[in-house]
């Protein structure tokens, strides 16, 4: 997405009384994106997971994850209410890379991402960040602690990545609600500073 439909989808956000956005929630394969819309979801949410077959075979690292049979094939849908005035439809994208021609239509409309990271795998993440920023998308880095652990700061992992000082980079448990609406968030405050919603944050 060019700036000028940026543009062009934040005065559509503003028009709408109640500010109904569109986020994307992306990283690589196995990086929760699955389980952080189910978690944050107030709605049954929509998803294409499906049992994996001999195509991920040689293609899809299992090796810290050999329990995963089941991947995204198209996307996931949820909704949530982040207050009475905000309410993000969130589109979580399938993150094997064969699957990622899908991304351009799933991203269109959409005023920000999510990027998922696990610091157990994070050389994977860099081609979900360099998507989003070659789309100049507003997007939040999402350290995803996986069993709870977080070994690494937030600091040491945005210089890892070399992502932007303006990219923010926080610490994410998808399994918990809580943690996930905070990300989310923490993103929408990102979307008020750039004045794509008239949105009171924090």
């Amino acid at each position: 997405m060019d700036s000028a439909s940026t543009e062009v989808a934040a005065r559509e956000v503003m028009d709408t009384a109640a500010t109904s956005v569109k986020i994307v929630v992306a990283g690589g394969f196995r990086r929760g994106q699955t389980t952080f819309v189910r978690s944050v979801s107030e709605i049954t949410p929509l998803t294409t997971e499906a049992v994996m077959t001999s195509a991920s075979a040689g293609t899809d690292d299992l090796s810290i994850t050999p329990e995963k049979t089941t991947t995204t094939v198209a996307m996931d849908f949820g909704r949530v209410t982040l207050d009475a005035g905000l309410v993000p439809y969130l589109f979580g994208v399938p993150g094997q890379r064969r699957f990622w021609f899908m991304w351009d239509d799933l991203i269109h409309g959409a005023i920000g991402a999510v990027v998922l990271v696990d610091t157990r795998r994070l050389a994977g993440s860099f081609s979900a960040i360099d998507y989003f920023e070659s789309t100049d998308l507003p997007f939040i880095i999402a350290i995803n602690g996986f069993d709870g652990d977080f070994p690494h700061g937030v600091a040491d992992v945005g210089d890892a990545l070399s992502v932007s000082a303006r990219v923010p980079v926080v610490e994410c448990d998808a399994r918990e609600r809580n943690s996930t609406a905070a990300t989310l968030t923490a993103l929408a405050c990102i979307f008020r500073d750039l004045g794509l919603v008239a949105w009171r944050c924090g």
